[in-house]
């Protein structure tokens, strides 16, 4: 009885074993890792014993990332594989956006006085304008003692002018009788006198009209009803959106020689072409002066005057590399660019890389990525952010 018994406890316990061997099977099972998930020198990426077994989104302990394929179609995942070419060489820039001499223009008073508004009010700031509107008026005034100056002046002319018509008059009367020359003799003083009457009086209540110089928008808009300017303020700046400039700076004299083309990062919708390069440094580099051009010709810039932005030059050499989407390389915690690559059907591996831009929207990878790597082209900064 007693050996009966053990048997029966003795085949359970090898059926407690057998189950809980199957158990254990799946998550002893090795981890390899998929084409295209190696390194540069042909090296494993997968670090030997790292678990990628999850259930859902998850940052694993050897900072590769799990993403169910669920997830992968919500998120917009889209891979390529690397394939290494030949891309013209580039460099960043700084820049900032100024005014174009030929498109833009500054209204400033050329005599002090107070403002007021034109028959359609004063504009603003963003207001379009045409050649030649009357944007303001500009009423000038004089010094006390000035003006009592002119006013006695015009008070004299006056009674010269009143006085010489009647001279006028009484040698027309007398003609035939008086010689004809004095006659028109008297006529040209009081036609003199007249007109200087007629300055002088104009001079006490005149005002300046200001024109738009260019058509454009009213970039600049400083002043309001009653204000008091002075000589040579500027009161306004009108800009063609359309007509910009850009000028960057760079400390290599000899870099105007090499350049192919050039960009703006971030505004793929603007065509840059080099008007030319200063021959004097400032401040110790070179300014280099771009025209800035829309796509569509006519079509407003996204760009202000003073914004500062970065220019990607295409230089006249060739580098070796992968040429990328901007968008696939992002930052890692520690702020070194990286790429994703995917391992497995639902395993993303973050890889160290180095690149340069090519120019708004594409960049090279030139160090950190082998060939046929299944890279991460769309949806990689959502990734970097799974936690």
């Amino acid at each position: 009885m007693m050996k009966h018994g053990f048997r029966r406890t003795g085949g359970g316990l090898v059926l407690m074993a057998l189950a809980t061997l199957l158990i254990w099977m799946p998550f002893m099972s090795p981890v390899h890792a998929a084409p295209g998930a190696h390194g540069p020198g042909g090296e494993h990426l997968d670090a030997p014993g790292s678990a990628a077994h999850a259930s859902g989104l998850a940052r694993l302990p050897d900072g590769s990332v799990n993403v169910p394929k669920a997830a992968q179609r919500r998120m917009g995942i889209r891979t390529v594989l690397s394939v290494e070419s030949e891309a013209a060489a580039t460099v960043e820039l700084p820049g900032r956006v100024i005014l174009d001499p030929n498109a833009s223009g500054r209204v400033q008073a050329t005599h002090g006085g107070r403002i007021e508004a034109a028959a359609k009010g004063l504009p603003v700031a963003g207001q379009a304008v045409k050649r030649g509107d009357v944007l303001a008026y500009v009423r000038h005034h004089a010094e006390p003692y000035a003006l009592g100056s002119q006013q006695a002046q015009l008070a004299e002319l006056r009674s010269q002018r009143a006085l010489a018509d009647q001279r006028v008059q009484r040698l027309e009367g007398l003609e035939g009788t008086v010689p004809r020359k004095e006659i028109e003799a008297a006529r040209a003083e009081a036609q003199s006198l007249m007109q200087r009457e007629r300055s002088i009086g104009a001079s006490l209540a005149t005002r300046e009209a200001l024109v738009a110089p260019v058509s454009g928008v009213v970039a600049r808009a400083d002043v309001l009803a009653g204000q008091v300017v002075e000589a040579r303020d500027v009161l306004f700046e009108v800009v063609d959106p359309a007509r910009v400039l850009v000028e960057a700076s760079t400390a290599d004299v000899a870099l105007t020689t090499r350049i192919a083309g050039a960009r703006l990062q971030g505004v793929a919708s603007a065509e840059l072409k080099l008007l030319g390069a200063a021959r004097v440094l400032r401040d110790g580099v070179l300014p280099l002066t771009f025209t800035v051009r829309a796509e569509k010709p006519g079509t407003a810039l996204p760009l202000a005057i003073g914004q500062p932005v970065t220019l990607i030059v295409a230089l006249d050499e060739r580098i070796q590399g992968f040429v990328l989407p901007a968008q696939a390389v992002v930052r890692n915690p520690a702020n070194e660019p990286v790429v994703w690559i995917k391992s497995g059907a639902e395993r993303f591996i973050p890889q160290p890389v180095q690149y340069r831009a090519l120019d708004a929207q594409t960049v090279v990878v030139t160090q950190g990525l082998g060939a046929d790597n299944r890279v991460v082209v769309q949806g990689a900064p959502l990734i970097a952010q799974i936690r």
